[in-house]
């Protein structure tokens, strides 16, 4: 059972740098915006099995036991790589979950939000960096395994792509956060396979670094929620296998100061490599081959499989009406009052074909699925690299421009204070603090290396509006 914190201290303040979205000539409808920074974190709560890891929770006042110390978040950074204190964190978990509604309550982004029944985020979103606890925070954004306008297979290859495409540029993930809404009355068939692709991408030992996020806690009875809690925490075909093997499980009340006390069990690991990171890049493997892959393609030829048996079924029961309707036009040429029954068989014939060729339609869809997933990664992959490069030395470009620009400021400013020596010395004051000021301000960003691949993958894969 959860337990709240008892009147812990007062947090320091995060603090929200002014957005610099790297949008060249605007042709990017980026997902990035200005941050309010209006939240200042104060209490959480955490529950479940598992050991802690991150920074010690009693620094926060948070109930927690056996807390672990890890070492600091580091990045291997190569121009225009994040800073070495930046920390990377996936959100993952099934579509509707709030997967974006967090991140926005975190960092004070506006991602879009689904509101219906189709889902916003199908590609893989970037927040607005953030600080917390003098840590610089980046958010991923990732779309579920049952999206409403990407196949399963169009999801792993974009993760896939974005995940091993900041692997070789030396960013590992701090942490993994997967968010289960406590108000399922079940872990039906789309929560398992989600959590099931999860397992497969990250692998069994990043699991210290991950965190079972249950939300939605308002739209339940307490004690319904917490006997469902405990029975995702227990059962061993839900969270408890991950919980034994280091994961975390969490609660979030929708608050900035729930997420924001969520993320310290997070800034504070030692990053790790994904699963699939290790298998893609460092072992070469295709994605067919990856623990992922295979997971995918098991169920698509599972579904094949089901497929074909249900067309089998669709065939003998046609078989059979054409035999019934060869009788009924015997007994019409034998002058019996049979037409109605012929009508009637007609139209099960009718509605037989209908399901056919719908189930032939989707027949071919799962083997399309099943033969895109490993042709099509390498060409994605492939393209996204591409534009990168291409962002990169537009990217160089504009700070070259920039850079100038400032250069002119500082120049003009020295020039003006040369030639004010007739000037009152309140005025050469003046232009000296300019002067100062400018000097100390270094020439403004223009989105980083982030900045640049969610732009990547927005031209790549688009964001469905």
């Amino acid at each position: 059972m959860a337990m709240y914190a008892s009147a812990p201290p007062p947090f320091p303040q995060p603090s929200y740098p002014d957005a610099n979205v790297w949008e060249p000539e605007r042709e990017v409808e980026s997902g990035y915006v200005n941050v309010d920074p209006q939240y200042v974190p104060r209490n959480g709560y955490r529950t479940g099995t598992g050991a802690a890891f991150g920074s010690d929770p009693a620094d926060h006042g948070t109930e927690a036991s056996a807390p672990s110390t890890t070492s600091k978040a580091k990045t291997s950074a190569q121009s225009p790589m994040p800073e070495e204190s930046e920390v990377v964190i996936a959100v993952m978990g099934a579509t509707g979950s709030g997967k974006t509604t967090f991140i926005n309550t975190a960092s004070g982004s506006t991602l879009r939000i689904g509101k219906g029944l189709r889902s916003c985020t199908n590609v893989v979103q970037i927040a607005e960096s953030f600080y917390l606890d003098g840590r610089k925070v980046v958010l991923i954004d990732t779309p579920g395994f049952d999206d409403t306008t990407k196949s399963d297979t169009d999801i792993l290859r974009m993760i896939a792509a974005f995940l091993t495409t900041t692997y070789e540029q030396g960013i590992k993930l701090a942490g993994v956060l997967y968010i289960h809404r406590i108000s399922d009355f079940r872990m039906g068939g789309i929560s398992t396979r989600n959590f099931k692709m999860f397992r497969q991408l990250c692998g069994e030992s990043t699991l210290k670094n991950v965190v079972i996020l249950t939300n939605m806690w308002g739209q339940v009875n307490p004690e319904v929620g917490e006997a469902r809690e405990r029975e995702l925490a227990t059962d061993p075909l839900f969270f408890k296998p991950v919980l034994d093997k280091g994961a975390q499980m969490l609660r979030h009340d929708n608050t900035p100061e729930s997420a924001q006390r969520v993320l310290r069990y997070i800034i504070g690991n030692h990053p790790l490599t994904l699963q699939i990171q290790r298998e893609l890049v460092d072992e070469g493997k295709d994605i067919l081959q990856t623990a992922a892959g295979e997971e995918l393609n098991r169920e698509l030829l599972a579904q094949l499989k089901k497929h074909e048996a249900d067309m089998a079924d669709l065939q003998r029961e046609m078989q059979g009406l054409s035999l019934q309707l060869f009788s009924i036009e015997s007994d019409i040429q034998a002058n019996r009052n049979t037409e109605a029954m012929r009508e009637k068989d007609e139209e099960t014939r009718r509605e037989i074909e209908a399901e056919q060729m719908k189930l032939r339609a989707e027949m071919n869809r799962v083997r399309n699925d099943a033969e895109k997933l490993a042709s099509n990664y390498q060409e994605e992959k492939e393209r996204l690299e591409e534009q990168m490069r291409e962002m990169m030395r537009e990217s160089q470009r504009a700070q070259e421009e920039t850079a100038a620009r400032y250069q002119e400021q500082i120049d003009a400013l020295e020039a003006r204070l040369r030639d004010s020596a007739a000037a009152s010395l309140a005025e050469r004051q003046a232009i000296q603090k300019e002067l100062d000021e400018l000097r100390r301000r270094p020439p403004p960003s223009r989105g980083g290396f982030f900045g640049m691949i969610g732009a990547a993958l927005d031209r790549i894969f688009g964001i469905h509006r």
